[in-house]
């Protein structure tokens, strides 16, 4: 048969039915690629050929190349199967220990490249995942065909619809043919899909146990969380390899130390390498895709000068805003401009700063939801906002906490007493100012129209933690500039989140009980017992094994003005050693380090280097020498060719 690919009106329609298809396209064995967008029917024509085809005694073979909403096998894998007695028989499996496609494309084609060589003889089905639009689309499609040696395309279309990846079908040299899809034909919902796949994964699980792995004697692959985070294995999927070659698929029930626990249909001693990526069982019990670690939204507003009615004179240069954890961050001066991040507790009428650079970009509403600001030093960069601050709260009762260096109080009540107050009273603005002695936490009272600061304690500040709630902690440590300055850690507690599946098995009912368990378990309390709805008692630790799934705090890190030396190295990464997001001084470039030297600043590979032996997953660098203001790119640069983690604009990724 001519290849279509040469006609005009490309490419020929060929009818739904599979009686029909069989008859005009598969009466010899073939190797045929079914593409479409989500909801056209795709595997459901799949589903129908193959059934049609083994009812009249032909061989045919199905390669499951959806890992999110497979036809039949193993979600997350990559399946090989054949039609029999009106069922699937699952022949082979290649696991990828994702549902996306699109994101983990090479690995998806490779295992199709494996499977597609087991298939000898009879027709083989492949059902290609929905990934149809976009960079993914236009490399998967021929990937795939070259990967099983596809010998003819039929794409699922609507009618009126635009035919997908048209350009990359015109250039497949294969017979290329559109089915319409059935009009009945949509795409389940979300929950229903994954309801589905969920189901398949508990049928492949169906007679596991229990088997303990050594992470030490294996080698891990794919995107492996940390090991220092054991909350965030539970419930992921993961493979035991042999090479390239699947020996099982299984769960990870919990990681304790360097041991794994991890639910396994079968197990066997051969396997070298463990296999994980982004699918887990989710809280409410369905298997899905875990976020990653570092996968909250991030980015970088334009700068303020190119915005409606901003002033001339307020080129800051990139602002990065973003989401860390349960923060809303945005480094409000820009990259250029003072020093002021300001964190918002989402889902509370919340606000902490770190440095009080220049806040006038600022609305006065946030001043009065400040409830503590965490300043470095008190260099007129990064603490002339607090007049800012001062002037928005007159008229608040709240007292605002600051945290800062040796000698923070004496600075902040010299600058309210630059101000007149002879009208406010006994009502102005009130602030405790803590100060950081080493390992020593003295703290003052500060106010508006009264002059002098007064101390109202001096405590230990254990671990270097300068605020402590239920909900996270902040630790700083000491680092060298010209003068002492403080660098800053927000950890968040863990999460703990309630596995509905488990909790629906053991036939417990919710209530205030699983309240009271999320407060013991988070206060250590782990021998505790708790009363169930049933009345019988149970321990904290016993109830979360089995009920609740940690996940660690993403923590924010907030460093500048330091000189590098060894010594202030040492400390900054152990602050950060394993953070979410590192917020890093880069003042210099590396053709100027002696002006960095000379004023107790980085450079971009200082910055950058500290940034990868802390493990950080995302840096964002900041207090860019304004020499540099015309080509911020080439700093981003510098950076981006020391550490993988940094945070670039979208308009500059080009540059690296």
């Amino acid at each position: 048969m001519s290849n279509p690919t040469s006609n005009n009106d490309f490419p020929p329609s060929l009818p739904a039915d599979a009686a029909a298809l069989i008859e005009a396209v598969l009466t010899t064995d073939r190797r045929v690629l079914l593409v479409g967008q989500p909801g056209v029917g795709k595997s459901t024509l799949v589903d129908t050929l193959a059934t049609a085809l083994a009812q009249a005694g032909r061989t045919c073979h199905c390669l499951g190349a959806d890992p999110g909403s497979p036809l039949f096998g193993v979600p997350g894998a990559v399946c090989l199967g054949r039609r029999e007695n009106n069922a699937w028989v699952l022949e082979g499996l290649e696991a990828l220990c994702t549902l996306d496609a699109g994101r983990f494309r090479l690995p998806l084609v490779d295992a199709l490249r494996r499977l597609a060589r087991q298939v000898e003889e009879g027709v083989l089905l492949v059902d290609s995942p929905g990934v149809v639009r976009g960079v993914a689309g236009a490399e998967l499609l021929p990937a795939i065909v070259e990967a099983a040696c596809i010998e003819m395309v039929l794409v699922l279309t609507r009618a009126g619809r635009l035919l997908p990846l048209l350009q990359e079908l015109r250039a497949l040299p294969i017979e290329v043919y559109t089915v319409p899809a059935a009009e009945q034909a949509g795409r389940p919902g979300k929950r229903a899909r994954a309801a589905w796949r969920t189901g398949l994964w508990e049928d492949y699980l169906t007679n596991s146990q229990e088997y303990p792995l050594d992470t030490n004697q294996l080698q891990l692959t794919g995107t492996p969380p940390p090991l220092d985070a054991p909350g965030i294995w539970s419930g992921r999927q993961v493979a035991l390899l042999d090479g390239t070659r699947t020996l099982a698929m299984g769960e990870v029930v919990a990681l304790e130390g360097e041991r794994l626990r991890v639910r396994l249909p079968t197990f066997t001693d051969k396997a070298r390498t463990l296999l994980v990526r982004d699918a887990a069982r989710l809280t409410d019990g369905r298997l899905g895709s875990t976020p990653r670690f570092s996968a909250d939204r991030f980015g970088y507003l334009p700068p303020p000068d190119i915005a409606p009615h901003a002033p001339a004179s307020a080129a800051t240069g990139p602002r990065p805003v973003g989401r860390v954890g349960m923060l809303s961050v945005c480094l409000v001066n820009g990259v250029f401009g003072d020093p002021l991040l300001h964190a918002r507790l989402r889902h509370r009428r919340r606000s902490l700063l770190f440095d009080l650079g220049e806040g006038a970009r600022l609305p006065a509403r946030v001043a009065h939801q400040v409830s503590d600001v965490f300043i470095t030093h008190a260099h007129v960069d990064h603490i002339a906002g607090f007049l800012w601050l001062l002037r928005s709260r007159i008229g608040e009762t709240t007292l605002c906490r600051l945290v800062g260096p040796p000698g923070l109080a004496v600075n902040i009540d010299g600058l309210a007493r630059g101000i007149l107050w002879d009208r406010i009273g006994d009502n102005g603005p009130r602030f405790e100012v803590s100060e950081l002695h080493r390992a020593r936490l003295k703290r003052y009272a500060v106010q508006a129209g009264r002059p002098g600061c007064t101390l109202l304690e001096e405590t230990e500040a254990e671990d270097g933690v300068v605020l402590a709630e239920a909900g996270f902690v902040v630790r700083a440590t000491t680092l060298a500039h010209v003068s002492p300055v403080l660098a800053y850690a927000l950890e968040p507690a863990q999460s703990l989140n309630i596995r509905k599946d488990c909790l629906r098995a053991r036939g417990l009912a919710p209530g205030p009980w699983l309240g009271e368990l999320k407060q013991r378990l988070q206060a250590g309390e782990r021998e505790t017992q708790i009363e169930l709805p049933d009345g019988s008692t149970e321990t904290v630790q016993a109830l979360a094994d089995e009920l609740v799934l940690i996940s660690p705090g993403k923590t924010l890190v907030y460093a500048t003005d330091f000189a590098d030396t060894a010594e202030n190295r040492a400390r900054l990464i152990a602050l950060a050693h394993g953070a979410h997001t590192l917020f890093c001084e880069s003042t210099f470039r590396e053709a100027d380090a002696d002006h960095a030297a000379r004023t107790a600043h980085l450079t971009t590979r200082a910055c950058a280097e500290i940034a990868e032996a802390a493990g950080v997953a995302r840096l964002v660098p900041f207090h860019f020498s304004r020499r540099y203001e015309k080509d911020p790119a080439t700093v981003y640069a510098e950076i981006a060719a020391a550490c993988r983690a940094v945070a670039i604009p979208d308009s500059m990724t080009a540059t690296d």
